[in-house]
């Protein structure tokens, strides 16, 4: 079996690494004549491979490098394990509101699937059919990532993470997040209310206060101090200058 990779560097001597082929099942031989192979770069590399004594094998193709590992090719598809998923975890939720927890990461191939853990006990897809979460209300969607309380309880209040996983390598975890389930703040919002009318109150008894005392009244005649009085013309001879009409302010 054979199969063919592109490998680059900034060297002509380019690929020194190890490619280990493994089966996972049975019993056989496994043989690869070259376990060193020099390429030039951007050519393609024949890495070989061969078998027997297997009925239905699984093949992976695996690179390492130093410390580093991972699996290239599997069933002819590139592969990429999980690398470590991301949360978006709210530090606080209302009782009886709506909160969304998600999980995602950029890197597995195929896409991973997510799990769910709350204070380290994995969450299953139907809250009823576990004890521990029996009082709670969500949905897992295992290929989103998304876990939605709807409506959450006192009994979300916890530690929640996230595992990654698409079948390649091993699971990885996200970071740890605590999230607290806490009680509607009534007595805040009644003191918003309360101070909220005492301000109104306040704006109602200055404005009263003002138009008891006149000030509006005297605003008013400010305006209207200034009058205008007309005259009517009076009657000259043809040679005199007549004025015919006058305004006196």
């Amino acid at each position: 079996m054979g199969t063919k990779a592109k490998v680059g560097s900034t060297e002509l001597l380019l690929f020194t690494s190890m490619i280990l082929c493994s089966l996972a099942l049975g019993r056989g031989a496994v043989q690869t004549y070259e376990p060193v192979v020099r390429v030039p770069e951007n050519n393609p590399a024949k890495l070989s491979c061969s078998y027997s004594g297997f009925s239905s094998p699984r093949v992976e193709w695996k690179f390492t490098h130093g410390d580093i590992r991972g699996l290239v090719c599997y069933n002819n598809k590139i592969t990429v394990p999980p690398s470590k998923p991301t949360i978006n975890v709210p530090s606080s939720v209302t009782i009886g509101t709506r909160a969304v927890l998600t999980c995602s990461e950029r890197d597995g191939s195929p896409p991973s699937e997510y799990k769910w853990f709350k204070d380290g006990v994995e969450m299953p897809l139907e809250p009823k059919s576990n004890r521990a979460f029996s009082n709670s209300s969500y949905t897992l969607n295992q290929k989103t990532g998304e876990l939605i309380f709807d409506p959450v309880s006192a009994s979300d209040t916890g530690d929640f993470t996230c595992q990654a996983q698409n079948g390649y390598a091993s699971p990885v975890k996200s970071d740890t997040v605590h999230m607290d389930a806490v009680e509607l703040n009534v007595g805040g919002i009644v003191a918003a209310v309360f101070v909220t009318l005492i301000l109104l109150g306040a704006l109602i008894f200055g404005i009263w206060f003002a138009y008891s005392r006149g000030y509006f009244d005297r605003a008013k005649k400010g305006t209207s101090n200034k009058k205008v009085i007309y005259s009517q013309p009076n009657a000259r001879s043809d040679g005199e200058f007549r004025q015919t009409s006058s305004f006196l302010v």
